[in-house]
C-alpha cells in the first residue's frame, strides 16, 4: 500500500541513516487506559471492544491540540494528505534508547509496543509536531533525523534525555540494556503512524503501569493480545509535588486529591480517579502526571 505522508517525506529527506537502525527500536504508543473518550467508553474499554487504536480526531482524547490547532500541524508535515477526522496518523516514539517506560511517557502511563513492520508505514520527527520540527524522515530514509541526534548530543552532551560525553559514547550507550525508566518528557523521535492500526496485528507487547494491578484496566488490557508486561511505574508524596515544575496550583492539587481518595502517595490511577470527576482540572492533572513522570519513584 502506498502512503503519500511517506513519499512525501522521503523527498525532503533522502539520506538513508543507519542500516537497520529504526526496525531494531519499536515505535511505542503511549496513553492513559482510565481516560473517558466520546463514545463513553474508557480507552482500555474501547481498545478491547475494537480491537483498533484510533487517532485523537476520533477518541476525542488529546493532550496536544485538537481540530484546527492538530489539523493545521498534520497539513504543515503532510500537505494535501489528510482532510477530515478519518485515516489521520497515529502518534507514538522512536524508542531508540529502550526504556521500560516508552519513548514518550508524557502522553500515558501504558503504552503498546509496535511490531517492526509497523515501521515501514511510519514518519519520523525530531521533537513534536507541534513545535514545527525541521527534521524528518522514514524507516528507510532515517538520515537527517540521525544526524540531527548525534548534533544534539556533540552540543549539549544529551539526547532522548541519555547523557554522554561524545556522539560516538552516546551512539554505544544507545545498545545497552535499560531496567530504569527513561523519563523522556520532552525529548524524543516522534513517529507518526499512517494506516489503520491494529492491535492483532501490529502490537508485540502491552505495557501497563502496575497501579493498574487488581483493577478492571488490567483485564481490558490483558485481552488487547492476550497479556499484559509491567513497566517500573511512578509514585510521588504530595508533599513532594514542587511549584517551580508546572506552576504554585499543583502541590495543592496534589494534597487535595490525596486527601480525597485517602492514599499517601500519587500514582497513574490516582490520578486517573481525579480526571473522570466532574469539571475536573484537566491541565493541572497533566502537570500532576509530567511531575510523576519526572521525579516520581519506582512503584515496583
Amino acid at each position: 500500500m502506498s502512503f503519500p505522508a511517506l513519499d512525501h517525506v522521503r523527498a525532503l529527506f533522502p539520506a538513508p541513516g543507519p542500516a537497520g537502525l529504526v526496525e531494531r527500536a519499536p515505535i511505542t504508543v503511549s496513553f492513559h487506559p482510565d481516560r473517558v473518550a466520546a463514545s463513553g467508553l474508557t480507552v482500555a474499554q474501547a481498545l478491547a471492544a475494537e480491537g483498533v487504536y484510533r487517532s485523537q480526531f476520533e477518541t476525542g482524547i488529546s493532550n496536544g491540540g485538537l481540530g484546527g490547532p492538530r489539523a493545521a500541524w498534520e497539513e504543515r508535515m503532510f500537505p494535501g494528505v489528510y482532510d477530515g477526522p478519518l485515516g489521520r496518523p497515529v502518534y507514538g516514539g522512536l524508542n531508540l534508547a529502550g526504556y521500560p517506560d516508552g519513548a514518550s511517557p508524557r502522553f500515558g502511563s501504558c503504552h503498546l509496543v509496535l511490531r517492526s513492520a509497523v515501521a515501514a508505514r511510519a514518519t519520523f520527527s525530531l521533537g513534536d509536531s507541534v513545535t514545527s520540527p525541521s527534521v524528518v524522515g522514514t524507516a528507510s530514509t532515517f538520515g537527517a533525523v540521525w544526524d540531527a541526534l548525534l548534533a544534539e548530543v556533540a552540543a549539549t552532551g544529551r539526547a532522548l534525555n541519555l547523557a554522554a560525553d561524545s556522539p560516538q559514547s552516546w551512539v554505544a550507550a544507545l545498545a545497552s540494556p535499560r531496567r530504569a525508566a527513561g523519563r523522556a518528557l520532552d525529548s524524543y523521535v516522534e513517529a507518526q503512524i499512517h494506516g489503520r492500526l491494529t492491535l492483532r496485528e501490529d502490537v508485540a507487547a502491552v505495557v501497563a503501569d502496575p497501579s493498574f494491578r487488581g483493577t478492571p484496566y488490567e483485564e481490558h488490557l490483558a485481552s488487547l493480545i492476550g497479556s499484559v508486561t509491567w513497566s517500573p511505574g511512578f509514585t510521588l508524596r504530595p508533599a513532594e509535588f514542587p511549584a517551580e515544575l508546572r506552576g504554585p496550583e499543583v502541590p495543592p492539587l496534589a494534597r487535595e486529591i490525596a486527601a480525597r481518595y485517602g492514599v499517601g502517595e500519587l500514582d497513574a490511577e490516582v490520578i486517573g480517579r481525579a480526571a473522570r470527576e466532574p469539571g475536573a482540572p484537566l491541565q493541572l492533572i497533566k502537570y500532576l502526571w509530567h511531575i510523576l513522570v519526572l521525579l516520581g519513584r519506582p512503584a515496583c
